[in-house]
């Protein structure tokens, strides 16, 4: 079975692409694909890669979390969906180290499916906007302790994609840019579902609903309605031109509060961010989604 591990990266539309799926879990039922709500497996599916990682854990262990978490249904692919999978938020740094923890986890995963084909799903975003955003909700204290001895222009995806690939190697990784997400939301859906180029598909424009004015989303709807054989590229071109037009006063600007930061660090921070992706792309066993 195809074990499909979605595990964010935070503050990434993480529960919003998890909810979409659900919008479309009867049909990708039918391609013998299952997306459980996460309470059936969240809690239980923690528990047991702590047990995994302790040696504590029971041989039966798979076979329960599997009755859990498909209640006697059959699937040839599943959808696990977390943004905690690698730790949480004040879990998420050590050093210039993201999501440390993440190689040892993908580890457990393997030896908890032995007989099963994990593959792992995640978003990247710009560190700069990243970090804010994760620790939004966090207290100070928290905060300060996060970024404790990380000097964030040295954050790199590609060091944290390169370790889990040496520690699990067989293990296929793709990834994709937020920034890029209100153009590309349609594919990933469908990647992550495992979903024809072209299979019809619900909430399909969730996304771009939330960033933009309701009337520029009718007059979105009616142009796509108008024009149904619009090709992906097109129809990505379309997305961003209403997008610019008709987007939400200050939905694109991202608050950026953090203690020290200058805009010539973010702006650091941003073309390290660029130059990361080149090298992202390039990243044997890793796909690049991009618009």
């Amino acid at each position: 079975m195809q074990v499909i591990i979605h595990c964010g990266a935070h503050a990434t539309e993480e529960d919003l692409l998890l909810k979409a799926l659900l919008k479309n879990a009867g049909a990708l039922s039918e391609q013998g694909t299952a997306v459980p709500g996460p309470g059936r497996y969240r809690s239980l599916l923690k528990d047991c890669l702590a047990a995994m990682k302790n040696g504590s854990a029971a041989k039966d262990a798979p076979k329960v979390l599997w009755d859990a978490i498909l209640d006697d249904r059959q699937a040839d692919r599943v959808i696990l969906s977390n943004p905690h999978f690698f730790g949480s938020p004040r879990h998420t740094l050590q050093g210039e180290r993201l999501y440390p923890e993440a190689g040892e986890r993908l580890q457990a995963l393997q030896a908890l499916f032995p007989y099963d084909q994990p593959e792992i799903f995640m978003a990247l975003r710009n560190p700069a906007t990243f970090l804010p955003a994760m620790l939004a909700k966090s207290s100070r204290a928290i905060v300060r302790n996060v970024l404790k001895g990380c000097d964030p222009v040295q954050l790199r995806w590609s060091g944290l994609l390169a370790q889990m690939r040496d520690m699990v190697p067989g293990m296929p990784v793709t990834v994709w840019c937020y920034e890029d997400l209100p153009l590309i939301w349609s594919q990933v859906l469908r990647d992550l579902g495992g979903m024809e180029v072209n299979a019809p598909l619900t909430g399909g424009m969730d996304l771009l609903a939330t960033l933009m004015q309701p009337a520029g989303v009718e007059r979105l709807r009616a142009y796509l309605a108008e024009n149904p054989d619009l090709t992906e590229i097109h129809k990505r071109r379309v997305y961003a031109a209403f997008l610019d037009k008709f987007a939400l006063e200050d939905a694109l600007e991202e608050e950026l509060d953090l203690p020290g930061w200058t805009s010539a660090l973010v702006e650091e921070m941003s073309e390290r961010y660029e130059e990361d992706l080149y090298v992202i792309q390039r990243m044997p066993g890793v796909t690049l989604i991009a618009p």
